[in-house]
């Protein structure tokens, strides 16, 4: 499996754990367990690789199974996914009212 593939991986399951987190801890943003899942998962990718192609040597490839790369691909996508849970539940809220 290519090394990016295995890293937007690593980064979309991180992202979905990230967002359902962020919905656990802030109720206002909540959008409910599977719309976190599926936000968080989509941030954790996309904002995993745009941090990845900003700090190529700080996230490194987690294809090589270097422990240090795939810790760095998870939080990397874990914060990602709930950056992007926040902005879309805020966008929701503010639509709302």
């Amino acid at each position: 499996m290519s090394g990016m593939l295995v890293n937007l991986i690593i980064q979309a399951i991180a992202g979905a754990i990230g967002g359902n987190a962020a919905g656990a801890a802030v109720k206002s943003i909540t959008l409910g367990a599977l719309a976190n899942t599926i936000i968080g998962a989509i941030g954790g990718g996309v904002g995993g690789q745009i941090l990845a192609a900003l700090v190529p040597t700080l996230l490194g490839n987690a294809a090589n199974f270097d422990i240090g790369a795939i810790v760095s691909q998870a939080v990397g996508g874990g914060a990602a996914g709930a950056i992007a849970l926040a902005v879309i539940g805020a966008i929701k809220n503010a639509m709302a009212k």
